[in-house]
């Protein structure tokens, strides 16, 4: 099997290796030329793919900036990134502009996926045109299909290989042709009549996080008033067998998915004459609470007699999420921001991001950090890090993530 990948990111990079590493040959196609040169130098700019898996393809794997190579290719897969404007409102134009490549070497015969997560109705209403600018006919000269991207950068426990594959063909025949693409590295693929179910079942998936992640993050600010753990209330809760899933609170949601998605199905929505308000209701509690984690930074250096204003404040993970380096929608950005606007003097430590450059700051050593702040915040809580030691060396510290639980001293704020 010939596999076209258009977009060699967090996405397409993994699929292409998983490809490779079945036996098949990858033709590969982004448009940062810098990026392409490095993998085709067996050098690889995401975390889950380390470098030595790029070396041992053995020539499977050719990345390119040239569209025109996927004409060989009996199956492409669009992995571009599809993040929102400046109004919430979905930016497609990635994906306009891999149509409209590849609709300019389609052949018959092919079968194309979109990955890239979109609204219901994307692949049949926006895809679909582009790609019939080719002459073709969706559905009878080729073969279209949207199967969600489930990647969640950094886990090992889930892989491409045994993450279940959803697909949603345009046809009966698209989706049998979908199913045996993937079925060649996926242990198992969920056929869905449409497209569109397909596209509902993506953003289901990440509005159930968001909701349910808004919701301990609203109990978190209210038992904070009332003098609650909102730690201990978890742990308990948690431990009923059924009818619970235990979500933790913590600074804000990051990411390429769960910050962006529910926006997409609250902008459909609207075309259905449907206010999707338990959604958006989700996203502003989860847009705020940066500023909430800002609010118990500077009531906490206050209860110690110290401005926010020249303070200085060690920030303990800038990445969204643990483990990885990935900065994308990443809420310890929206903080730093947030506390340099009240003028504080920011410092960080990450072992997994050497540099910041919106911030304009390098990671510091961690004992470096501790020796010199007025309080340390644990935004994202890397595994990598002695919290024991933070408690110990730092004046006052503000723990979001609860990397600090058993933990007990009378400078320790827990959110």
């Amino acid at each position: 099997m010939r596999v076209g990948i258009i977009g060699l990111g967090y996405v397409g990079l993994p699929l292409a290796v998983a490809f490779a590493e079945a036996g098949h040959e990858v033709t590969g196609v982004d448009v940062d030329a810098r990026a392409v040169e490095g993998l085709a130098a067996g050098r690889s700019r995401v975390e889950d793919v380390p470098s030595e898996r790029l070396a041992a393809l053995d020539g499977r794997f050719r990345p390119t900036v040239d569209p025109a190579r996927l004409a060989d290719c009996d199956a492409v897969l669009i992995c571009v990134p599809t993040p929102l404007a400046n109004q919430r409102e979905p930016d497609l134009s990635y994906i306009a502009e891999a149509g409209r490549a590849l609709a300019g070497v389609l052949g018959e015969g092919q079968l194309v996926v979109l990955e890239s997560t979109s609204y219901p109705g994307t692949t049949r209403e926006r895809l679909q045109p582009l790609l019939e600018e080719s002459g073709l006919a969706a559905g009878r000269d080729f073969h279209l299909a949207f199967s969600p991207e489930r990647i969640d950068p950094g886990r090992t426990d889930h892989t491409i290989t045994t993450t279940p594959k959803v697909v949603g063909g345009l046809t009966d025949a698209c989706t049998r042709r979908a199913v045996e693409l993937y079925a060649l590295i996926c242990e198992r693929v969920v056929a869905v009549s449409t497209p569109e179910a397909a596209e509902m079942a993506k953003l289901l998936e990440n509005i159930f996080r968001s909701v349910n992640i808004a919701l301990i993050n609203e109990l978190a600010v209210l038992c904070d008033r009332m003098g609650i753990d909102v730690w201990e209330v978890v742990d308990a809760a948690a431990t009923k067998p059924f009818g619970f899933m235990r979500f933790d609170p913590g600074p804000g949601m990051g990411g390429h998915c769960l910050p962006v998605d529910p926006f997409y199905l609250s902008f459909k929505a609207r075309e259905y004459d449907f206010p999707a308000e338990f959604i958006e209701l989700a996203g502003k509690i989860n847009q705020h609470q940066p500023h909430y984690c800002v609010e118990r930074v500077v009531r906490a250096l206050n209860d110690v007699g110290r401005p926010a204003r020249e303070s200085r404040v060690l920030i303990l993970g800038v990445s969204y999420k643990a483990g990885v380096g990935d900065l994308r929608e990443a809420p310890a950005l929206k903080i730093a921001h947030l506390l340099r606007e009240l003028g504080a003097d920011l410092s960080y430590h990450d072992p997994h991001v050497a540099e910041v450059a919106e911030l304009g700051l390098v990671s510091r050593p961690l004992a470096e950090g501790l020796a010199s702040c007025d309080v340390a915040c644990v935004v994202t809580a890397h595994p990598d890090v002695d919290y024991e030691r933070v408690v110990a060396e730092a004046p006052l510290v503000v723990d979001f993530r609860g990397a600090t639980r058993g933990i007990e001293a009378a400078h320790l704020i827990r959110l």
